[in-house]
């Protein structure tokens, strides 16, 4: 057994913690889960999250779900990753090169694209949005399907008005409706060169987001609450903030830091 990597997930189905805000550690990550308030009519929770990752080899592999109708896409999903962690386990533990993240996202692509998956899809009820995120040596690459959200705080880019790294796609799903039956798939895929020093990855689905009175609909908003407290303290007081604010939808959050002490790209006039 590889004692160097670790692994959780968890859908809405098993435990749905509505009017409950639950904050664990995986090591180094933060999952922040919340169902919803049942004052507001939240009865059940369709989020779902993948973490994997190996100190040793320098990576961690991400999932964020928002699922709707029911949690069985968010499920399957789960389930299809994990039927596939060996092949993945072992892509991530190769040198990182141009190839690393090329062969990453055929992989996936063969995944979703597989016809055992496509029909288990065409029997399900509801969709999901899908985000993975991996975050190798210094970069991130991230694969996206619908409207979860990563986001990328470091003072560098937030100096420049950066804190989003991907952009919220809607009508595009996985599962009973699934961008994968169409002629062309729609998703989007990116890579990004972290900066040098301490980077906060944070990754959600989008209770946060579109909560009453919105919060937190301004990534700006979200980078504040990691600068003026600790990390668990920001969630908490994140979470406390949508609660108040009688938010009915779940809300899933991932993230963690990342230490770079290697260089990384500057301007040639610096």
């Amino acid at each position: 057994m590889n004692n160097n990597f670790k692994d959780f997930s968890w859908v809405g189905s098993q435990e749905n913690f509505v009017d409950k805000v639950i904050i664990q550690y995986l090591n180094h990550i933060i999952v922040g889960r919340y169902g919803g308030n049942s004052n507001a009519g939240q009865y059940k929770n369709e989020d779902g999250c993948l973490v994997w990752f190996n100190e040793k080899e320098d990576w961690e592999f991400v999932i964020a779900l928002d699922a709707h109708n029911t949690a069985e896409s968010a499920e399957r999903v789960l389930g299809l990753f994990e039927n596939e962690k060996a092949q993945i386990k072992h892509l991530l533990s190769m040198a990182t090169t141009q190839k690393t993240f090329k062969m990453l996202e055929e992989k996936i692509l063969s995944m979703f694209q597989s016809r055992e998956f496509l029909s288990t899809c065409r029997n399900m009820k509801g969709e999901t949005a899908c985000l993975i995120v991996v975050r190798k040596d210094k970069y991130i690459w991230w694969f996206s399907v619908g409207d979860c959200v990563l986001y990328l705080f470091h003072p560098e880019l937030s100096a420049l008005g950066q804190y989003q790294i991907n952009q919220r796609q809607f009508y595009e799903w996985i599962g009973q409706v699934n961008t994968f039956e169409q002629e062309v798939p729609c998703y989007s895929v990116g890579i990004k060169e972290l900066r040098q020093g301490e980077n906060c990855l944070f990754l959600t689905t989008d209770g946060l987001i579109e909560c009453p009175n919105e919060p937190y609909s301004k990534p700006k908003n979200i980078y504040n609450s990691f600068v003026n407290s600790k990390d668990e303290e920001s969630i908490k007081t994140m979470f406390q903030n949508i609660r108040e604010n009688n938010v009915r939808d779940s809300t899933t959050i991932i993230s963690w830091k990342v230490n770079i002490l290697k260089e990384v790209t500057i301007p040639s006039n610096q």
